[in-house]
């Protein structure tokens, strides 16, 4: 069951990504032309003011179609029109006609397409021609549109796509402040749980317990965890309320890596709304550093074993499920937070390379041509198969 939930966790951050697209597209005026909550088949779908709209069978995620994102060529035409002609030749002159206008400044393209629709229509062709040459028309129509993402604007075309990466980042911030103004502020003096063969465990402490005192000392929540930092591994003299008593309750602290402690995990304190706020944007810089340095580390040769791949991951957010909601919503502000960062990444087809592709034919005043995005995309998705091939082998050694 909470391998389930994990998966639909995923799910859920791919559609926010998905709903930033879609809904900065429509802000600017590149109006998409569908949006799906999960994947086709399509279970449900409706048409609302020229956008069409549905429900997947595949429950995971969604997806959004944004019209035109790049420049028609020729072979946008041959590759939808070619089983048409070929199963009518007639069609083969009307073809060219398309083909020839797409070489140039486009201005002919909609009359050749209209002619084109003609002649197909008054032909007789299988239903699989058919279908790929009107899907042809409708695609080659989006990109000559006015609304066609390679013509409009730099900045409407940044907005559209940073949008998704930023709905991600967005979610972390959101998730992480209402963890901080429930549970998830400061820690409290109330224990929550004990760790197994802990020196906590060893001295009788439980779930429950709520330490008012150190060595005879008051402290509140934050005092606490100070005076066990602090301790050196010497023995302290807890005093606990356990049942509306006060009893004392000796421990030593071990040494780890964080310092010292004695195995506990304390109930969290909520915080201000603002507060809570201003926590969440702290947290998020800083895991956000984490993860670029990270980054940096792997291109440098470091870091291999902390890559995952989304088996990993829901391996992960299941744990976390199991130990609690809590711990699952930090999981999945932590995973949102990634997969917006990792979407930034300047490769095609990530966001981040669209984006530095805008930019790149903003500042030169006119589109690159299609075989620079296609020799791109190549090197990105080598990239992003290598980030996947690795998080796999990590993932499978994990469970081995």
């Amino acid at each position: 069951m909470s391998f389930a939930v994990a998966i639909l966790g995923l799910a859920f951050l791919i559609l926010v990504h998905e709903a930033g697209h879609f809904f900065a597209s429509l802000a600017v005026g590149l109006r998409p032309r569908k949006f799906y909550v999960g994947f086709p088949p399509a279970a449900a779908k409706w048409r609302r003011n020229g956008i069409e709209y549905g429900i997947g069978m595949i429950p995971l995620g969604g997806f959004v179609s944004i019209p035109g994102m790049h420049r028609p060529i020729p072979h946008d035409a041959e590759r939808r029109f070619a089983p048409a002609a070929s199963e009518a030749p007639s069609l083969v002159g009307s073809l060219d006609r398309v083909t020839r206008s797409l070489e140039g400044d486009l201005s002919t393209s909609p009359a050749a397409l209209d002619e084109f629709e003609a002649e197909l229509r008054a032909r007789t062709v299988s239903p699989s021609a058919l279908a790929s040459a009107e899907k042809g028309l409708t695609e080659l129509r989006d990109a000559l549109g006015t609304d066609a993402y390679w013509k409009a604007p730099t900045w409407k075309r940044l907005v559209a796509i940073g949008a998704g990466p930023v709905a991600n980042i967005a979610l972390t911030i959101v998730l992480f402040a209402i963890l901080f103004t429930t549970a998830g502020g400061k820690p409290s003096q109330t224990i929550a749980s004990v760790a197994t063969d802990s020196p906590a465990q060893a001295a009788g402490l439980q779930a429950g317990d709520r330490v008012v005192a150190v060595d005879g000392d008051r402290v509140n929540g934050e005092e606490l965890g100070e005076r066990i930092l602090g301790s050196a591994g010497r023995p302290l003299e807890l005093t606990v309320v356990r049942a509306g008593e006060e009893v004392a309750i000796a421990v030593t602290p071990a040494s780890t890596d964080d310092g010292y402690r004695i195995g506990i995990v304390r109930e969290g304190v909520g915080l201000p709304a603002v507060e809570a706020v201003g926590r969440s944007f702290e947290v998020t810089g800083i895991v956000t550093k984490e993860i670029v340095l990270s980054l940096g580390r792997l291109v440098r040769g470091e870091g291999r074993e902390d890559v995952a791949s989304p088996i990993g991951i829901t391996r992960v957010s299941s744990d976390a499920i199991e130990e609690g909601a809590e711990n699952f919503l930090w999981v999945l502000g932590l995973i949102s937070l990634s997969v917006g960062l990792l979407n930034l990444l300047p490769f095609l087809p990530l966001d981040g390379g669209h984006v530095l592709f805008a930019v790149l034919e903003g500042a030169r005043g006119r589109v690159l041509r299609r075989e620079v995005y296609e020799r791109a995309s190549v090197v990105g998705i080598a990239v992003v198969v290598l980030l996947f091939f690795i998080g796999l082998t990590n993932d499978i050694g994990r469970l081995s």
